[in-house]
């Protein structure tokens, strides 16, 4: 597939795409290199500026671009995987990118939209952005599947931390990343659009249409008793637990079907940050 239909005017993307500098690193596994990465690379994966997917070794690599990471196999050891690229991310790209997002590699991400998002907000300030969940941290945390992005600020104090402050393995990587952010001073932003609608979703996109939310999710989520298809926002930026069929599907509803007749209008949903940018005013032709 390529990227988009070549009668698409991106001329607001592209432009995004050049003042919104933002590498990706997808958690995956050497089990999942064949059946899920390479698909991630096939779809949204190719739109951001790099992208790193941070594995226990490097068989069956098949081309992707990966960085081995030595803990041991297993769940028990996510956390480890995400300190450990985090550190890694900051020695290598920290000026080379404003913003750095984690996912999984069962995470779809509409690139463009991020970028939107991103674009009203200040890398140099202490801030990261994802879905907010509530429970064992003071300010909550960001869940790790719905992917979240961090501020070129929050890397750099993360990178230089005193290693002893935040827990390098075990315990749960989302919220193990989310103390340690809390402990730096980083803030957990708001990502909600300007209607209050969610952008970055911990499920799928039909249990996001449908608001078919287990039990435990409303005591997680700070605002799933707000969440149906109507808080869905317009410009939705990750679903997560996406089979590589729906990865596909949603990849070709995104960049190839049209209804004839029917132009979307641009909409700045963005809530207005402290530095009072607007990406739809800003990128205008």
């Amino acid at each position: 597939m390529t990227n988009r239909s070549t009668y698409d005017n991106t001329t607001i993307a592209d432009r995004l795409n050049t003042e919104v500098r933002v590498l990706c690193w997808v958690m995956t596994s050497p089990n999942n290199h064949a059946s899920k990465a390479v698909h991630v690379l096939a779809t949204w994966g190719r739109r951001c500026d790099k992208i790193i997917f941070s594995s226990e070794s490097n068989e069956n690599a098949n081309g992707l671009p990966l960085l081995v990471i030595n803990t041991s196999y297993g769940r028990h050891h996510l956390t480890a995987k995400t300190m450990q690229t985090f550190d890694h991310i900051y020695r290598h790209h920290l000026n080379e990118f404003d913003w750095f997002l984690k996912a999984d590699d069962d995470t779809y991400v509409i690139v463009e939209n991020l970028r939107y998002f991103l674009s009203s907000q200040d890398p140099a300030k202490p801030i990261y952005f994802g879905h907010h969940f509530s429970p064992y941290v003071k300010q909550g945390y960001n869940c790790g599947g719905a992917g979240y992005a961090i501020s070129r600020e929050a890397l750099r104090r993360f990178g230089e931390r005193p290693k002893s402050l935040c827990k390098d393995d075990y315990g749960f990587e989302d919220v193990e990343m989310g103390r340690c952010m809390e402990l730096l001073g980083v803030v957990l932003g708001n990502t909600r659009d300007k209607h209050g609608r969610t952008r970055f979703h911990n499920f799928n996109l039909d249990v996001h249409i449908q608001g078919y939310y287990p039990n435990w999710y409303y005591h997680y989520d700070k605002y799933a008793e707000k969440e149906t298809e109507v808080a869905v926002s317009d410009y939705s930026i990750t679903f997560h637990y996406v089979p590589i069929e729906q990865m596909y599907m949603i990849e070709f509803l995104l960049y190839f079907i049209r209804p004839y007749g029917v132009v979307a209008n641009f909409q700045d949903v963005n809530l207005q940050s402290e530095s009072g940018k607007s990406a739809i005013s800003k990128n205008l032709p």
